[in-house]
């Protein structure tokens, strides 16, 4: 209900009014270890219940448009488009090098870019709840969620938003706060870095007959590209963004201002992350409210992860640090909205897309004793509606809804025995980036961690697939010793619910299950056996002992069921 009366506030504020409405304050910044909650932090910044609809919407609309205009990377909007405009019969210079870059570059339209960044396109409409998305002027645009149109110091300029690794699509439905599961933003900065270094100015100039102001925005874009550096995932569906920070900033000096210098970029400093990976997935945006230690690893330990986020992000912009700062500065409303739209989210609900009759109530109330007995010690207890003391007159959907969360108040950080090298890439960034004069400005601390976050399972139906590192297809196969998982498997896309998912392991169909087309993208192949990739752990000590399953396949499809009604 309070969701639902949210989103009506959302959707009857203009945009004018959130610009009237009053700024409540500066955005939140928190000490190591500081208590939360058990049931979690909505509203962490004491907004009122206006105030907090008009900062989730605006922070909503920021995930989708980027906000930071002086952002390191920014293509010249006018010279973009018109390069992806069909190529002209004329044979003149401009409309041969396009003709050939295309070819080279295999994208003939601005569309086959976004695609290739893995965007997600609009819905249809709005949507209502935690499926409303704010869209320009009321209706679908032409590009999809992630693509922003800035203005850069330079001139009108093309970026992608937060919306590339944080909005998804779950069997037609889009959600802002689900993590893209295919995101390439990443990679292809560092497809930029190799164009940027064979296009010269001059050459870009002829090639996309552009403007000195469009120049000079190259210009920035090709300079700032020499300090930007990282790795190329090691499946589709990962993502690089701890590599690519901490390998840019070893292409900067090493003070606290993280200077751009020839020296630097040319000769940059040997890292860990040179050597091995450290990949994993995007995180959700609705287990934020729950920690007082951020990431998948719990390495932030102090600090807001928004404001952190934008600053490690711009980073892998090769944006200089002193102007970001001077920007942040200037913009903490934009903190305080995006902080407001992630804090307040919610995750969208099973029996939004399938049948109350899926479930029989005694069958989840019997996966909620195994979870209480085997799990709760880790993440958490969840009260059912089932569990009230009157249910007399109760739907089956409230009788299945989750009426509270008991979380911990300090968020624990556990080694299960899961594949460690995410973890251990921490230690490439933790230290330069502790020394930064914006992280002490700003109080962000981060601090090595041995294991993982046990994340809340709020919405834990909608994360497949399992593991930091996505090595677990479903939760049939995360409930089963390491020996009995699946070694290797084809990942696609949460389109349709008859042939993309498995309803009753809650994950990726296998085998002759799996969708024909996905078996032709080898690049989405996951292989468990490659280092990084592993998919061992979270069994031994927690329902599996000397390699032998406390659980029975009834008692892993009864949790199974109990875990989808989160």
């Amino acid at each position: 209900m309070a969701r639902k009366k949210l989103n009506l506030r959302l959707c009857a504020l203009s945009l004018a009014a959130v610009a009237l409405l009053p700024f409540a304050g500066q955005s939140a910044t928190w000490q190591p270890d500081e208590r939360i909650p058990a049931d979690g932090r909505n509203n962490p910044l004491g907004l009122t219940d206006d105030e907090l609809a008009a900062a989730a919407l605006a922070g909503k609309m920021h995930a989708l448009d980027y906000p930071v205009d002086i952002t390191g990377e920014a293509l010249p909007k006018e010279a973009a488009l018109r390069f992806f405009k069909p190529e002209g019969r004329r044979q003149d210079v401009f409309s041969v090098l396009q003709g050939f870059f295309k070819r080279v570059a295999q994208l003939q339209t601005f569309a086959d870019v976004e695609r290739l960044v893995g965007l997600v396109e609009y819905p249809e409409a709005q949507g209502e709840g935690v499926y409303f998305v704010p869209m320009p002027e009321g209706r679908k645009p032409w590009y999809r969620m992630g693509t922003s149109f800035i203005q850069a110091p330079e001139g009108p300029a093309i970026t992608f938003s937060c919306a590339t690794c944080h909005a998804g699509e779950l069997f037609g439905r889009k959600v802002i706060g689900l993590n893209n599961r295919f995101p390439r933003a990443n990679e292809f900065f560092l497809m930029g870095k190799t164009a940027t270094s064979l296009v010269s100015p001059v050459l870009f100039k002829i090639g996309v007959n552009g403007t000195d102001e469009e120049v000079a925005m190259y210009g920035r874009l090709r300079e700032n590209a020499r300090y930007i550096d990282g790795r190329k995932p090691l499946v589709r569906g990962l993502d690089t963004s701890l590599a690519h920070v901490a390998l840019s900033l070893s292409r900067r000096a090493d003070d606290g201002r993280a200077s751009k210098t020839p020296e630097a970029h040319r000769n940059p400093r040997d890292s860990l992350l040179r050597h091995q990976p450290a990949d994993s997935k995007p995180a959700v945006w609705w287990n934020v409210k729950y920690k007082n230690k951020w990431l998948l690893d719990g390495s932030v330990v102090a600090g807001n992860p928004i404001f952190t986020n934008i600053l490690w992000n711009e980073i892998g912009r090769g944006t200089d640090l002193d102007e970001l700062s001077g920007w942040l500065e200037k913009n903490d409303r934009v903190v305080r909205d995006l902080t407001a739209a992630v804090f307040s989210s919610q995750p969208p609900e099973f029996l939004d897309f399938f049948p109350e009759s899926h479930f029989v109530i005694e069958r989840v109330q019997r996966g909620q004793k195994l979870f209480n007995e085997n799990c709760a010690h880790c993440h958490g207890q969840y009260i059912k509606g089932y569990e009230r003391a009157d249910v007399s007159g109760m739907s089956p959907r409230e009788l299945l809804s989750t009426v509270k969360v008991n979380y911990h108040t300090s968020t624990p950080v556990v080694n299960v025995g899961t594949d460690p090298l995410r973890a251990q890439g921490m230690e490439a960034l933790a230290e330069p980036l502790n020394n930064l004069d914006i992280s002490k400005k700003n109080g962000i601390v981060v601090k090595v961690q041995n294991g993982y976050v046990p994340p809340p399972l709020v919405g834990i139906w909608a994360r497949w697939p399992y593991l930091h590192n996505n090595s677990v297809p479903s939760l049939c196969a995360l409930l089963v010793p390491s020996a009995l998982r699946p070694v290797a498997w084809h990942a696609g896309e949460a389109r349709s619910r008859e042939t993309d998912f498995d309803i009753e392991c809650n994950g990726y169909p296998l085998g002759e299950k799996a969708p024909q087309q996905w078996k032709k993208n080898r690049s989405a192949y996951f292989d468990s056996r490659r280092k990084g990739l592993g998919n061992q752990g979270h069994d031994e000590g927690i329902f599996s002992d000397g390699g032998v399953s406390r659980f029975s396949r009834q008692d892993v499809l009864d949790l199974v069921r109990f875990l989808q009604t989160l």
